[in-house]
């Protein structure tokens, strides 16, 4: 019973705030679109120089010289949970919600160009780059990214509510502690998308390499 209630009060709560989780998502889809934009705006100089330093970085993938999968997990947790953390942060000062917004519309950006770099310089051979070394932990991490940006903003506006609104009464520490438990949440979904970024992606990815090379 109490868990049909739990679930009737999540379904309830996205349902109401909607609007903001649909305006996230879109805010990263189109910084998606503005990466893959950049790409093209880059000049042939500027791509030769990068594609060189990627090429550097595939000749070590495939000769095994890459890091510990364990080192790799820790660094891809970091990565990950510092960015969830700040915006986390962000959500609880007034001042933090633009940037919330700026910081998950520059995310999309980075995995718009990264997919679109490897695509415009390797064609095929590229996009399936992109899919075996972005696609396993992103399939975790992007909807957590949009969930905890889409959670901070409707906390930030809460709190803005209450410093501003004084008719506005609802009490601050329920959702505070809803709040705290999303972050809990949310490492242990990032967790599993390091894990997945730590040992299976470079070996995905040292697969198609090798393949690439042989053809």
């Amino acid at each position: 019973m109490k868990k049909r209630l739990y679930q009737s009060d999540v379904a309830g709560y996205f349902r109401e705030h909607s609007s903001i989780f649909l305006f996230i998502t879109v805010l990263f889809l189109m910084g998606v679109i503005f990466g893959a934009i950049v790409v093209n705006s880059m000049s042939f100089t500027q791509k030769e120089d990068l594609f060189y330093y990627l090429s550097q970085f595939f000749g070590q993938m495939s000769d095994g010289k890459v890091a510990e999968n364990s080192d790799l997990f820790m660094q891809s947790f970091l990565h990950n949970f510092k960015f969830i953390g700040l915006i986390w942060l962000l959500g609880i000062s007034i001042i933090g919600l633009p940037i919330i917004l700026i910081l998950l519309f520059v995310k999309g950006m980075v995995v718009g160009f990264t997919v679109g770099f490897l695509v415009s310089q390797m064609g095929w051979s590229g996009f399936l780059l992109a899919f075996v070394s972005i696609l396993p932990q992103n399939l975790i991490i992007i909807p957590m990214f949009i969930v905890m940006a889409s959670l901070s903003v409707i906390f930030s506006l809460r709190m803005i509510k209450k410093q501003f609104i004084k008719k506005f009464s609802e009490p601050i520490m329920p959702l505070f502690r809803g709040y705290i438990m999303a972050i809990i949440t949310a490492s242990l979904f990032i967790a599993a998308a390091s894990s997945l970024e730590a040992y299976l992606s470079p070996w995905l990815m040292k697969t198609v390499i090798d393949s690439i090379s042989l053809n």
